[in-house]
């Protein structure tokens, strides 16, 4: 009798045992590479085809389509919501990036593009923090954003001349990743279509 106590007992571990190794499995895999790295199916594509208008109350600033993706300098578009806390943590280097002359020499320019936001909410968070964008374009139920394939705030896109997509950066932006990883795409973007100044 005691022999065949003894396997059903270690069968009562068997459950435990399989739940420590999908742990340890996932465990791994959330540490595994560079959250921001995430690839886009969209990377070498054209920009989604939209026309967003622009932040009501946000005196001189348009809101931006499609076709302002196509005039020939690589753009920066920035998927942003008032309401997103690391949106709030990266809006300084936002604001750096806007003042970048090095940047605005060779005609690069930032975009945000409101998600999901209220106007009023979205507003108070430009006004109060500064604008750093050249235009904003709001997408109340999130469809542009879909489209770009965004699977959170906040995010950045890299946008050839051409409209062509060319880095996606999810997460919020830091001065260490705008050295290392943004300037450098942006750099590959406008040497591949000769978009520089």
């Amino acid at each position: 009798m005691s022999d065949a106590v003894a396997p059903r007992s270690a069968l009562r571990f068997l459950p435990l045992a399989l739940f420590a190794l999908l742990a340890l499995v996932f465990l791994v895999r959330l540490f595994a590479g560079d959250a921001s790295r995430i690839p886009s199916a969209l990377i070498g594509k054209p920009a989604p085809v939209f026309d967003l208008p622009a932040l009501e109350g946000l005196a001189g600033v348009p809101g931006f389509a499609t076709r302002d993706l196509r005039k020939g300098h690589v753009s920066l578009v920035n998927v942003f919501a008032s309401w997103c806390g690391p949106c709030r943590q990266e809006h300084a280097v936002l604001m750096a990036i806007s003042a970048n002359e090095a940047l605005k020499a060779k005609g690069v320019e930032l975009y945000g593009l409101s998600y999901k936001d209220e106007t009023a909410n979205a507003l108070n968070f430009l006004e109060t923090g500064g604008n750093p964008f050249a235009r904003v374009g709001v997408d109340p139920a999130g469809r542009t954003a879909i489209d770009f394939g965004v699977y959170g705030v906040p995010e950045t896109f890299v946008i050839k001349g051409d409209g062509t997509i060319a880095y996606k950066f999810v997460g919020p932006l830091t001065p260490s990743a705008v050295a290392t990883t943004l300037i450098p795409e942006i750099e590959k973007a406008m040497a591949s279509d000769g978009a520089t100044r």
